[in-house]
C-alpha cells in the first residue's frame, strides 16, 4: 500500500514545481493569443511580459530544488513558442488586417511563431549558448513587437509592406549566426558587465524620454549593442 501512494506524493511534490511555472507561462500565452487577435495589443503585451516573469522563474526555482528534467526542458520550449512565437505572431496578423481585412500577404505574420519554434528547437541542440546568445532570443524579439504594437501599430496598418520586411528581418534574426549577450550579471563589477551596464543605462535614458514607446527601441539597441561588441572583438582579433 506504500508503494501505491508514493507516486502520488512525487507527482505532487516540490520537484514539479518548475514545471507549475512553466504551465503559468503557458497559460499566459494562451490569454496574450486571444488578446492579440482581438486588438488588444497592450493587454497581449502584459501576458508577453508575464510569460518572460514566468519563464524566468520557472529556472529559478529549478535551480533552487535542483530539478532540472528533460520533460521540464521540453515544456520550457513548448510554452515559450507559444507565449513568444505565437504571442508576437498574432499581433502582426492583427496589424496586417485592420478593420478584420485579411489579405494573402497577412498569413506571412506566422513567419514568426514558425522561425521561433526553430530557434527554440536549435537552442536546445546548440551547445555554444551557454553564457551567451547565438541569434536573438524569443522573449526580447516577442517584447519587441509587443512594442511595436502598443505604440506604433495605426503606423504600420498603413505602411504593410515595411511591417512584412521587418517580420522577415526579425525571423532571420531569431536563427541567424549572430552572437548576442546575455544580461546576466557575474558580479557586480564593471570590468566584466561592462555591456550589461552600458545597456542598462541607455535603457533607462529611453524610458525616461520616450516612456512605453521606449519598448521597441530597447531592444534594437540590444540588437546594436550585440552587433558593436562582434565588430569591436574581430578587430581586437585582427590586431593581436
Amino acid at each position: 500500500m506504500g508503494n501505491d501512494i508514493q507516486p502520488s506524493k512525487q507527482f505532487w511534490g516540490i520537484k514539479h514545481l518548475p514545471n507549475a511555472i512553466t504551465c503559468l507561462n503557458l497559460f499566459s500565452g494562451c490569454c496574450g493569443v486571444w488578446l492579440a487577435f482581438k486588438g488588444n495589443y497592450v493587454g497581449a503585451t502584459v501576458a508577453i511580459m508575464l510569460s518572460a516573469f514566468f519563464d524566468f522563474l520557472d529556472g529559478m526555482v529549478a535551480r533552487l530544488v535542483n530539478a532540472f528534467s528533460e520533460m521540464g526542458k521540453e515544456l520550457d520550449s513548448l510554452a515559450d513558442v507559444v507565449s513568444f512565437g505565437l504571442v508576437p505572431g498574432a499581433m502582426i496578423f492583427s496589424m496586417l488586417s485592420p478593420n478584420g481585412i485579411v489579405q494573402n500577404y497577412t498569413f506571412l505574420a506566422f513567419l514568426i511563431p514558425i522561425f521561433s519554434a526553430l530557434r527554440l528547437a536549435k537552442f536546445n541542440i546548440d551547445e555554444r549558448q551557454t553564457t551567451s546568445f547565438i541569434g536573438l532570443p524569443t522573449p526580447p524579439n516577442a517584447i519587441f513587437w509587443g512594442g511595436i504594437a502598443v505604440s506604433f501599430s495605426e503606423w504600420f496598418s498603413e505602411n504593410p509592406i515595411i511591417l512584412i520586411i521587418l517580420t522577415i528581418v526579425f525571423s532571420y534574426l531569431l536563427v541567424s549566426e549572430i552572437p548576442m549577450f546575455s544580461l546576466k550579471f557575474k558580479n557586480l563589477g564593471w570590468k566584466d558587465n561592462k555591456l550589461q551596464f552600458i545597456f542598462l543605462g541607455v535603457s533607462v535614458l529611453l524610458i525616461l524620454f520616450l516612456q512605453v514607446d521606449a519598448i521597441a527601441p530597447i531592444i534594437l539597441w540590444y540588437i546594436v549593442l550585440s552587433v558593436i561588441q562582434i565588430c569591436i572583438t574581430k578587430s581586437s582579433s585582427k590586431k593581436n
